[in-house]
């Protein structure tokens, strides 16, 4: 297929394996352009599920609650065990093991709601989220349909089935995490704080000056491991496409004796990542250990302060306990508050590109009453066409040529001449800037893109099949077909013997990269599959350039039976596959410089005249040196 298009690709993000960070194990969060638009337009797609919410919400309160008050009772257990070994000391009593087992049953009731509670808004959270990504799966997919061809000039493959797979799955996660995490850390946060003034504020009051330091400490380590963090991201990005590009043309690397120059480029790439990398993860891993010395400082404190309470009779044993409890627990909805926040972050921005793809102008039908194609013949009239992927650089010059049904038009010349791009205006991938193309004196704009579509068959150079049986590739431009079809398809493709040898027949398996089959076979199936669909007008994109030249003189005159009585066009750099055309125009620089017969541009001194006579003398000497061996 000839490259005329001339687009601009943005580079792809990258969004694969890139390291670790400070938190979670994560380098610094993307974060989304529009957080307050983009926050809203979720907002708008959970609303459906504002009871379910509602409820997860509630839940996850109750569960939240019944969890923080549980130290509180079991510091009365301690209490009572406390205060029985006194009385046993003192000689005044003993402990009372059955007030005891009645206050752990109770907080074990009390920790068993709690998780019954945190399951139940877990489980119904999870449903929440699947359904939201299941509808927007669907979304995408149907949306994918519905963008036009320039849509993905101006993008790669990698970026559209990025935002499919990894933006859902992070909004997916985001989703199932964030709104549950967020209201539990919070009401721990609030719970355990209340719990701890109604013990102490003196003790509460020392807990939280620890926090300013540990903030201190978390903003100099993020501070200095950022750099290398960034730095690693960077690098390991280099490595990543080293090693693709070097082992995806590792023939080539061999060929031309690179092998050292690549290892040298890759040991410095991989130098500079483990430089970075062994000082991001070490300052990162030096926060835990600060992060648990200044906490067990913290514990220390409240340890002596609540021991001298105890003496002074101002606070029971039991609550020193508790409080000693709180106070391990109070940092933990904290650090997950700033965990969370990364994963938000990262959900909003995913979720930014998700809508971003969703808002896309689509390919909308303007007409109001559409034609019918019913009994239409083919003829095609191209009048005064001009075209440009770019509004300001122009491809297609003005082009003009009248098919009649039936015809076979050839339609030859370099790449870029704008070969490929014609083909791609008669189907209405793209519309003409000016001009008009007519299908029986109807301009194609009076009917329905579908509809018009359905009238083409394509064989492309690159061939397209998909993970399933021979049958069902053959089957995919019409799958109502019968068995006999299919067989008959196959037979005027030359491709029914070669199948009736592999052990299951039209039901084998080919996988999904096509890699079980040849790329000359490929290509008869993908001509059994326009056969079976009979089309009005036929495209033929360099159908035969991956065909050896026995099974080409096959699938020529099977093309011949097939175009008969079709409006058929042929795009080709092989003149000799051409001959029989009815009319061949040569284009260059998105005009038609010659047009007629092969016996007509063969007479002239014509451009199609030099290059026939260039690749006949090429194929003489290649034939005349084969037969000297």
């Amino acid at each position: 297929m000839s490259n005329t298009e001339q687009t601009t690709n943005k580079p792809p993000r990258m969004r694969g394996p890139m390291g670790g960070g400070p938190h979670g194990g994560h380098g610094p969060a993307e974060k989304a352009k529009d957080v307050k638009g983009t926050t809203k337009k979720l907002a708008n797609r959970l609303s459906e599920y504002k009871i379910a919410i509602i409820i997860v919400m509630i839940f996850a309160i109750g569960s939240t609650i019944f969890s923080i008050v549980g130290p509180k009772i079991l510091g009365n257990a301690t209490t009572e065990i406390y205060t029985g070994l006194m009385n046993k000391i003192n000689g005044t009593g003993g402990i009372d093991f059955a007030k005891i087992g009645k206050i752990i049953l109770f907080a074990l009731g009390l920790y068993a709601v709690s998780a019954l509670f945190s399951m139940i808004q877990s489980y119904i959270m999870a449903g929440v989220a699947q359904k939201t990504t299941y509808k927007i799966r669907n979304e995408l997919t149907e949306k994918i349909n519905k963008l036009p061809m320039k849509y993905f000039d101006k993008r790669t493959n990698g970026e559209v089935l990025s935002i499919i797979s990894n933006d859902v799955d992070t909004l997916s996660t985001g989703l199932n995490q964030s709104i549950t995490q967020i209201i539990t850390s919070i009401f721990t946060i609030i719970g355990i704080l209340v719990m701890m003034l109604s013990i102490s504020w003196e003790m509460t009051l020392v807990s939280l000056l620890i926090l300013p330091i540990s903030a201190v400490i978390l903003k100099k380590v993020i501070g200095k491991s950022q750099k290398y963090f960034v730095k690693q991201q960077e690098y390991l990005g280099h490595v990543n496409g080293q090693v693709e590009e070097v082992y995806g043309g590792h023939n080539i690397v061999k060929v031309f004796g690179r092998e050292n120059e690549a290892i040298k480029e890759f040991e410095k790439d991989n130098q500079e990542l483990y430089k970075s990398g062994w000082r991001s993860q070490f300052l990162s891993g030096l926060m835990y250990p600060l992060m648990n010395f200044v906490g067990n400082v913290g514990y220390v404190a409240v340890a002596i302060l609540g021991g001298y309470f105890a003496v002074k009779g101002r606070i029971t044993v039991g609550n020193i306990q508790s409080f000693i409890q709180y106070n391990k627990q109070f940092t933990q909805p904290i650090g997950q508050v700033a965990q969370i926040s990364s994963t938000i972050q990262s959900m909003l921005a995913a979720a930014e590109r998700i809508f971003e793809f969703l808002e896309e102008k689509e390919e909308v039908e303007d007409v109001k009453k559409p034609l019918s194609t019913d009994g239409l013949k083919g003829n095609i009239k191209f009048e005064h066409v001009h075209f440009g992927y770019d509004q300001e650089k122009t491809i297609i010059n003005d082009f003009n040529a009248d098919v009649k049904d039936g015809q076979k038009i050839a339609i030859v010349g370099p790449t870029g001449a704008g070969k490929t791009t014609m083909v791609k205006l008669l189907m209405r991938f793209y519309d003409v800037n000016s001009g008009a193309i007519l299908l029986d004196g109807h301009n194609i704009k009076e009917f329905k893109r579908g509809e018009l579509r359905k009238m083409f068959g394509m064989v492309l150079q690159d061939t397209w099949l998909f993970g399933g049986t021979i049958k069902e590739n053959i089957k995919y431009s019409k799958p109502d077909a019968t068995d006999s079809e299919v067989i008959e398809a196959a037979k005027a493709a030359h491709i029914h013997h070669y199948i009736k040898t592999l052990s299951k027949g039209y039901d084998a398996k080919i996988n999904e990269e096509s890699t079980n089959i040849s790329a000359g076979q490929k290509q008869l199936l993908t001509i059994a599959r326009v056969i079976l669909a009979n089309p009005k007008i036929l495209i033929l994109d360099e159908a035969t350039s991956s065909i050896d030249t026995r099974t080409e003189q096959q699938i020529q005159s099977a093309m011949d039976n097939l175009m008969k009585g079709r409006t058929s066009f042929i795009i080709a750099h092989r003149l000799s596959t051409i001959k029989n055309a009815d009319l061949i125009l040569v284009m260059n620089h998105g005009d038609i410089v010659e047009q007629g017969t092969h016996e007509e541009l063969l007479k002239n001194n014509s451009i199609y005249r030099e290059v026939y006579n260039q690749q006949m003398n090429d194929n003489a000497d290649f034939d005349k040196k084969g037969g000297e061996q």
